[in-house]
């Protein structure tokens, strides 16, 4: 299936998107980039792909762009705070531009969507989550705008010809990886060596897959799933927690600083404290990670460390 297609990847200078750009062009595929570069940076997408800078909040932003030349459109674009002091804001802006990347391939005649959703429309759910958990309760408006993309997706899917990949995402780290808690401690360690702040109580604990990882995964999703509407979990059997991390991100930097906890179970309104995906589904389909979340996360510090630094 891959090699030679012709793609299209919103959101493709941010973090996942552009190493999913360089996957792509290393099998063959010839990719589009559609970003804002508000989540991302322009350097980060590859020479070999052609970038459009336009705001895919607004109706005509894929005009000109997307045409039925294009075989696949993966859409990664989003606001991805989940603490955001703008919610409303965020909610509209995600799913504006969901609607608008799905109407804009119905217009061209493109039939095969790649959307890229979150554990956080599962919400506090009981570990290991698997895709049918019901009901979806998420506590975020980052969260709730994913589910209701999913939504949309699932109109699309099912009664505008679509045929639609739905990936629910673990924690992806990996080098390009900014706003998340491996580079945050990396930045407070190297200017602070002694004492490193953590929110919440430390023990918050999550699945973390590093991004080599989830693209081998959507990738090999794309290739044997079937039917209309398929939706796969992407993370790892086994969990981190966020003191784990601060020890190894402080091994990596040969530092032994002391901890200092802000308190609560989590570290800020709409944070869910612990999750585990269930990915026996995607074990099920063939596929299954080569690191677990601890492998993940010290790879992901010391390819960061180098980065940062």
């Amino acid at each position: 299936m891959t090699g030679n297609r012709r793609v299209l990847v919103t959101g493709g200078a941010g973090f996942i998107g552009s190493h999913l750009t360089e996957r792509l062009l290393e099998t063959g595929d010839h990719v589009t980039v559609v970003d804002d570069c508000s989540n991302g940076d322009e350097s980060w997408v590859h020479d070999d792909a052609t970038l459009y800078r336009r705001d895919l909040t607004e109706p005509d932003a894929l005009e000109g762009v997307l045409t039925d030349a294009f075989d696949l459109v993966v859409h990664l674009a989003a606001s991805k705070a989940v603490n955001t002091d703008t919610p409303r804001e965020q909610f509209e802006a995600n799913t504006r531009m969901t609607y608008n990347v799905l109407e804009a391939m119905e217009t061209a005649g493109v039939s095969d969507l790649a959307y890229t959703s979150t554990s956080t429309v599962y919400g506090e759910a009981p570990r290991p989550t698997p895709e049918d958990h019901a009901p979806l309760e998420p506590i975020s408006a980052y969260g709730a705008s994913k589910l209701a993309d999913e939504g949309l997706c699932s109109t699309y899917a099912h009664s505008h010809d679509l045929t639609v990949r739905v990936f629910r995402f673990a924690n992806i780290v990996g080098p390009r990886l900014r706003g998340a808690v491996i580079p945050d401690f990396i930045e407070k360690l190297t200017e602070h060596p002694e004492t490193l702040t953590i929110l919440g109580d430390g023990r918050q604990e999550k699945s973390y897959m590093h991004v080599d990882d989830c693209l081998d995964a959507m990738l090999y999703v794309l290739e044997h799933a079937t039917g209309p509407l398929a939706t796969y979990n992407l993370g790892t059997r086994t969990t981190t927690s966020v003191t784990r991390i601060a020890d190894i991100v402080s091994d990596e930097l040969g530092l032994d600083p002391a901890y200092d906890y802000t308190g609560g179970d989590r570290g800020w309104t709409g944070d869910v404290p612990k999750m585990r995906l269930s990915i026996e589904k995607l074990e099920a389909l063939g596929w299954e990670p080569d690191d677990e979340s601890d492998a993940a996360v010290r790879k992901a510090t010391r390819e960061l460390i180098h980065e940062i630094e």
